[in-house]
């Protein structure tokens, strides 16, 4: 479920009970856009990825974070920051048996928002576990000069990927705005200066 209120963007995985709330804000005279999310016990988060033009800093509130970040595992306690680079493949899950509760930052604020609001629409058409492809295909080749899962090689993912955008080309599956993921309706967080609680 998706809803784009004037200033936040509310995000919610129907299969893992992930939630994140995205809103744009300024952080000392720099755009920024702000997260704060929840993502309940023994849930994985997004697989791996990478954010070819956007950094990620936050901070645990509550539960721990496990993460992987450029090959290496470890985990992150309440009150500890995390750092997530541009260009660092990285993925997060929640292992422990406490709601895990994240706050933090992407830096500039380029597409990401944009992007998470189609992944989620097409993670939440789909089965556990399987995003229908010719959606997520969509989705991903259009952010692909942002935004990037490893879900496979990348020889492989280009091809299958466009294939998957061809054969819903073929069966007009992107016909309309109500398909998910759609562009019309993922245009992301309303520009807004206020951050949270600032």
């Amino acid at each position: 479920m998706t809803t784009l209120a004037s200033t936040t963007l509310h995000l919610v995985n129907r299969h893992t009970g992930e939630v994140l709330d995205i809103r744009r804000g300024v952080r000392d005279g720099v755009p920024v856009l702000e997260l704060r999310g929840t993502l309940p016990p023994n849930q994985d988060g997004p697989l791996l990825h990478v954010h070819h033009l956007e950094d990620e800093e936050g901070r645990v509130t509550a539960g721990v974070l496990s993460a992987e970040r450029g090959g290496e595992r470890f985990e992150v306690e309440a009150g500890q920051s995390l750092r997530l680079p541009r260009g660092i493949p990285h993925r997060w899950w929640n292992a422990g048996s406490a709601p895990l509760v994240f706050e933090g930052i992407v830096t500039p604020p380029v597409d990401l928002d944009r992007y998470l609001q189609a992944i989620f629409e097409v993670l939440n058409a789909g089965p556990k576990g399987r995003p229908p492809l010719i959606y997520l295909a969509h989705a991903a080749l259009r952010h692909r000069q942002t935004q990037k899962v490893l879900a496979m090689p990348d020889p492989l993912q280009a091809v299958v990927f466009r294939l998957a955008v061809l054969w819903g080309t073929v069966l007009g599956r992107y016909r309309g705005t109500q398909w998910p993921g759609c562009p019309a309706r993922c245009g992301g967080v309303a520009e807004n200066a206020v951050a949270w609680g600032r």
